[in-house]
């Protein structure tokens, strides 16, 4: 066998923690319930150690008997190897060139599932299926193949799969490393489980779906393979276990291999909830679920929007805090005098034996990198995937367009471009971590110039998209590769200048609020207009409250 090692693009986030794959959040949107007929799966990537960078692999070409390294994508531990197939498929961020798309959340599951003997872990089998696959169907069969083959690395996991037609999501966890067990004599043997047990369900054109490190497939139809497709064991694996005793009908995946609990209600559940929220009325019924306190009355896998959402509404649903509900981040003393819709971890702590928390929104600092993923059926691949991309807090990134078909990506976002312990002032992750970080010291004041930024350049950018769009389409005809090229100069255009124009609003931002002020020109004068609106009543009340009258004025003082 020729033994030729090659290592695939994802292994550089070798950096990348657990802690990423325990707090990530993903919507999925059909082509029925959006404005244009696209489909659209998001992503948003949290962890306080990952360097938010866009990952990059161009299509190859490898000899028989080529066998690819794999590493933990979470810590860069070594795995084993795998066979590399003969053609891999180009892949920007999340999104191939055929425009399939996958994300993630990892919801954990019952203890003692994770076989510490696979190779494949769950950032493996994303990124080697997006090398490997056209379309959503193929992509399930490939990461069901994968896992079967080799062994499932990782613990529960929840994956979006989109292609331009269909939107899938599949839950998955490990059956637990071999174990060593004695026959009646008291001889040894070794008992595997390799594999791993898995449900994917398509989501129902016009609807959306989602889901953030809660497994969310309960019960599901076992003959209807246009519509579910399963491990053959999910539910034989759960009675040899003895995880479950009943009906094949009555079988509840998330039940039976990841039961919700008050945190997986209250963190992870919460986010969804506050997703659809957004465009579907009626989520009140399931208020008292996000919130942990009723765990029976379970949200649907799905939900039909009120009117159909356009990929702007979806950048929306990822820049969420709870705002305008009971649970708005912005209402509580954790926000202090400006409104702040970040809370330092960690996320729960005690106080005098009694256990409290922060909520957890999907808009958070430790965002890494997010992106909304979208693919065209009425366009040729490389034009009609779009990975609208972003780097740290979803509230105040910019969504980048980067064609799927595109041959390099922007220097400003690229690997190798800093890392998390080194700053490097021409890559997005610090630029942005820049504005974000002053803002967070003053956040109600500064969040509204931010905006500004935002929506002009991610307006732009949607208005620019069907010249870009038809252009590339008419040379397309003629050259695909002259309409890479231009899709790739655009792209990587776009990316770069929206660092730079960050860059001048972190320098704006500096200037405009130095030391506590809010400065403004004042026509030719060399000083500027200065106001200093201290702090909100709110604040100064609470702050009357806890000192017991030691700040108040004398009468007659004065002032």
């Amino acid at each position: 066998m020729h033994k030729m090692k090659t290592t695939a693009a994802f292994m550089i986030a070798a950096f990348f923690s657990l802690s990423a794959a325990m707090a990530c959040t993903n919507f999925l949107v059909t082509k029925g319930a959006s404005t244009d007929g696209s489909t659209m799966i998001t992503y948003a990537a949290d962890s306080h150690t990952l360097y938010g960078e866009l990952y990059f692999r161009p299509a190859a070409d490898y000899p028989d008997g080529t066998m690819l390294d794999i590493y933990e994508w979470d810590t860069g531990k070594y795995l084993g190897e795998i066979k590399q197939v003969r053609h891999t498929y180009s892949v920007v961020g999340n999104m191939n060139e055929h425009q399939l798309s996958i994300g993630e959340t990892t919801f954990g599951g019952k203890d003692g599932l994770v076989d510490t003997t696979g190779i494949v872990d769950y950032g493996s089998l994303m990124y080697i299926t997006l090398q490997r696959a056209k379309t959503a169907r193929e992509a399930i069969r490939i990461m069901g193949e994968l896992v079967a083959e080799y062994g499932y690395y990782s613990s529960g996991e929840s994956f979006s799969i989109a292609d331009p037609n269909e939107v899938w999501i599949l839950e998955m966890i490990g059956k637990g490393s071999p174990q060593v067990v004695k026959d009646k004599r008291g001889r040894s043997r070794t008992v595997y489980n390799k594999g791993a047990v898995w449900v994917a369900m398509r989501i129902p054109d016009g609807y959306i779906s989602g889901h953030a490190n809660q497994a969310r497939i309960t019960t599901f139809p076992l003959n209807d393979p246009a519509n579910c497709i399963y491990a053959p064991d999910v539910i034989s694996f759960a009675r040899e276990k003895g995880f479950y005793t009943g009906e094949d009908k009555d079988f509840s995946f998330s039940d039976i291999y990841a039961p919700v609990d008050f945190g997986g209600a209250r963190f992870c559940e919460a986010r969804v909830w506050a997703g659809f929220n957004k465009v579907s009325s009626g989520m009140d019924k399931y208020l008292q679920y996000a919130e942990g306190h009723d765990l029976k009355n379970r949200m649907p896998l799905w939900v039909k929007p009120d009117r159909k959402i356009s990929v702007q509404d979806v950048m929306g649903m990822m820049r969420d805090y709870y705002q305008g509900t009971e649970l708005d981040m912005t209402k509580d003393v954790g926000a202090g005098p400006y409104q702040s819709i970040v809370r330092w971890r960690p996320m729960t702590w005690k106080v005098d034996g009694e256990s409290y928390f922060n909520e957890r929104a999907i808009s958070t600092q430790q965002t890494g990198f997010s992106f909304v993923a979208q693919s065209r059926s009425w366009l040729p691949d490389p034009v009609g995937g779009i990975l609208w991309f972003g780097v740290d807090d979803t509230y105040s990134t910019v969504y980048v367009p980067m064609y799927c078909g595109i041959n390099s990506v922007p220097e400003s976002y690229a690997v190798g471009n800093g890392r998390i312990m080194e700053f490097s002032d021409n890559a997005a992750f610090w630029v942005f971590n820049q504005v974000s970080n002053l803002a967070y010291t003053r956040y109600k004041d500064m969040i509204g110039d931010i905006q500004k930024v935002q929506s002009a350049l991610e307006n732009k950018f949607v208005s620019y998209t069907q010249v870009v769009d038809k252009a590339a389409v008419e040379l397309y005809k003629t050259n695909p590769e002259k309409a890479r090229e231009f899709l790739t100069e655009y792209s990587v255009n776009q990316g770069n200048s929206t660092v730079l124009r960050w860059k001048e609003l972190y320098r704006h931002l500096f200037t405009k609020f130095l030391d506590g002020n809010v400065k403004e020109k004042d026509g030719d004068n060399q000083n500027p207009k200065v106001k200093q609106p201290g702090y909100d009543e709110s604040y100064y009340r609470m702050v009357i409250e806890k000192t017991d009258g030691k700040f108040k004025m004398p009468e007659g003082s004065g002032h």
